[in-house]
């Protein structure tokens, strides 16, 4: 076993080697955060072109200093990158997964985790650690983990290696600074000696500390306690704009008023919730429910809403259409946002997908524009994808702005010249200033007075 009194050295004198399975937004901030400390670290990943761009140096743009950290490791030879994930795991010491797990049918699809798992079976070794980060079903490190890296190498958990669930606690866009500063690194492992390896090597990057929580189980259950959290207050803020718009109050006004409490945190309403994240942990929480005969009535009434929001924004923007007596049908829609959330190049759950499929319904025409996204292959094939804006707008009956990128707080009447006459705009995330669109036909979510 790693002598657990001197791990930081041993990693830092390369005596140990750690290999990160999963080079996405999230495994890439952490790789980059054990090359800071001088680790030496073999990157695994299975696509062929995010591999060649980090040699190139030009992956994760909306990352900060992921890219640079990854370039000088290449030069200093302090990082190997494969997709040959066998190989990683014979070669390196400490093994941490950090692959997506998704949706399928609204129950989660843990292909990824157990494809990795199985993979790094295969060059298990006496005195290897073994990390899982992604949030997943309660149960799933010591109920299936556990038993696929058992049973392929033919050793035994916390005998012959350590098993640990570190879950990332990460806002995309700031990771390394979440990881290394923000919040304290959760750790649960198999047995006492998995738990005293993983507080003190989770010490070495984390300078809030860790928490130690009592066992697996619980760790993974915390993490997707965060997400439901918000996806719930999420929920309740698009009630409570959809409740002040039909009384006839401003829910933005109202809800600054009620946070200046402290124990009142009202989150923003919106299209949609989008990510791998937010959306997808009140599934896995229900799904887990369900095994044991609960319903989980208030994250099943949450999702409701936060998933009917696409359709709700659709039909209140196409009231602007109506008022000014057009019918929707081949209106040139220009939606603004297509990454689930502003200032990211994630699309994955994209509210913005839903939005253009309620204005399909209608009949209209669509065009979508993302400063940061410039290929996809979901969107239908009639529909343009455009980082020009004035392209996209172009003789635009209506702007609907889905996506919070900062880009569009900046944008003015005088931004939407080539939109026909008169401008009628719909802002899903409250982010256009009132002030800058003067005479302007402008409803904004919550904004109704």
């Amino acid at each position: 076993m790693i002598y657990l009194n001197n791990i930081k050295n041993l990693i830092k004198n390369h005596k140990k080697t750690i290999a990160i399975y999963g080079l996405g937004n999230v495994g890439g901030a952490i790789a980059a955060c054990w090359l800071k400390t001088g680790a030496k670290v073999i990157g695994v990943d299975i696509s062929k072109k995010l591999l060649l761009d980090i040699k190139a140096g030009n992956s994760h743009s909306k990352e900060p200093f992921v890219s640079s950290i990854f370039s000088k490791a290449l030069k200093e030879k302090n990082l190997i990158l494969t997709d040959n994930g066998v190989l990683a795991s014979k070669n390196s010491d400490i093994k941490i997964i950090v692959v997506p797990v998704g949706l399928k049918k609204h129950k989660s699809d843990l292909k990824y985790v157990i494809s990795v798992t199985q993979t790094i079976a295969k060059g298990l070794k006496k005195g290897d650690v073994v990390l899982l980060s992604p949030s997943v079903p309660p149960g799933t490190t010591e109920k299936i983990v556990l038993p696929i890296l058992e049973k392929e190498s033919k050793l035994k958990g916390e005998r012959d290696f350590f098993l640990i669930y570190n879950p990332e606690r990460i806002f995309e866009g700031r990771a390394i600074q979440d990881i290394e500063e923000n919040y304290p690194a959760i750790v649960a492992g198999l047995g006492k000696k998995s738990l005293e390896f993983g507080n003190k090597f989770l010490k070495i990057i984390s300078k809030k500390g860790v928490l130690l929580m009592p066992n697996l189980a619980t760790a993974e259950a915390e993490k997707l306690f965060e997400g439901v959290f918000r996806d719930v207050n999420i929920a309740l803020a698009n009630q409570l704009a959809d409740y002040c718009e039909k009384i006839g109050i401003n829910f933005w006004e109202a809800r600054k008023a009620a946070n200046s409490q402290p124990f009142c945190h009202l989150h923003y309403p919106g299209t949609g919730v989008g990510g791998l994240c937010i959306p997808v942990y009140p599934r896995i929480v229900m799904e887990s429910a369900k095994n044991i005969g609960q319903s989980m009535k208030i994250l099943e009434f949450s999702r409701t809403i936060n998933d009917e929001m696409p359709k709700k924004c659709v039909n209140e923007s196409v009231k602007l259409l109506k008022t000014n007596k057009k019918t929707p049908k081949n209106k040139k829609i220009a939606v603004l946002g297509l990454g689930f959330r502003g200032e990211v190049t994630d699309k994955r759950l994209s509210p913005t997908y839903s939005v253009v499929d309620e204005f399909l319904k209608f009949g209209c025409q669509v065009a979508v524009h993302d400063p940061y996204i410039l290929e996809d292959n979901e969107l239908p094939e009639n529909v343009l994808l455009s980082k020009d804006m004035s392209l996209v707008i172009k003789n635009a009956d209506l702007i609907f702005v889905s996506t919070d990128h900062k880009k569009y707080s900046k944008l003015s009447k005088t931004n939407f010249k080539n939109t026909k006459k008169p401008l009628l705009i719909y802002d899903g995330r409250n982010i256009l200033q009132n002030n800058l669109f003067d005479k302007v036909n402008l409803l904004s979510i919550g904004n109704y007075t």
